[in-house]
């Protein structure tokens, strides 16, 4: 079984936290580090960001880390080698994030047996179509069992919501807003609306809530309103002030999120 839907199928009640980091970033070789150290800290999934030089759907924060990831001289290759070789250690699924045009470059077909061989689980591509991930996509996906995790919106229509989760297996990243990512206090009545009116829909999928999640108030309603939550920009600008030290990073983490 896939290491995401083993996840799921495993939790129980638990509810479930993911963590964001760019690949690269604040240092070029301390990507297998923070991967350990997170594994060891108990978080559920790791989202590992791909740099790119035009991250549309990101905030400052992680444009800045993708910014230096590339000067520091992170690519595609580099990174998957790094991830496959620390794959014997670590159990807990890895999802690369990134957007289509370093995947392209690289190749489909390549890129997703080199990220299987490496021992990755999933990826999320903001950028992909979803006609080209049917149709192009899905099927090498498939063939190296990666799941291939879709975002949906406050402004995704119902009918395309569940088209969405015909068709994709994992989870379903919910983005809490159709902003760019980023740090927020609280989601406002709206998001709250949008919250419930996604678990009334009952999908088949479960689903994990992400952008703005960096305080319990936002951690509670995302926890409440899906099966975890999905923390990015936080983390990211924590990781940096630690200067690279994951467990610091961390510790800072989760006083912010009892706060």
């Amino acid at each position: 079984m896939n290491k995401i839907n083993q996840v799921f199928a495993t939790r129980g009640d638990r509810k479930l936290l993911s963590l964001y980091f760019c690949a690269g970033c604040p240092t070029l070789d301390s990507t297998g580090d923070v991967i350990k150290t997170m594994q060891s800290r108990g978080i559920d999934f790791i989202e590992v960001g791909i740099p790119f030089s035009d991250p549309l759907a990101d905030g400052p924060v992680i444009q800045s880390a993708a910014t230096q990831a590339l000067k520091n001289g992170m690519t595609v290759s580099l990174l998957l080698k790094q991830l496959k070789a620390i794959k014997d250690e670590v159990q807990i699924p890895l999802i690369l994030m990134g957007y289509l045009n370093p995947i392209l470059h690289y190749g489909i077909e390549q890129f997703c047996a080199d990220a299987a061989d490496a021992g990755v689980s999933g990826m999320i591509i903001p950028d992909l179509p979803f006609d080209d991930y049917l149709n192009q996509v899905k099927p090498v996906a498939d063939k190296y069992d990666l799941r291939v995790i879709m975002l949906i919106t406050p402004e995704t229509s119902e009918e395309r919501i569940r088209f969405i989760d015909d068709h994709t297996d994992g989870f379903i990243y919910m983005v809490s807003s159709a902003a760019i990512t980023g740090a927020q206090k609280s989601f406002d009545d709206a998001k709250q609306a949008y919250f419930r009116r996604i678990d009334a829909m009952h999908l088949r999928n479960p689903r994990m809530i992400g952008f703005g999640i960096s305080n319990a108030q936002t951690l509670k309603a995302a926890q409440d309103n899906a099966a975890g939550a999905i923390i990015g920009s936080k983390f990211v600008i924590l990781l940096n002030e630690a200067e690279g030290d994951a467990n610091l990073a961390l510790d800072r983490l989760f006083d912010a999120l009892s706060k």
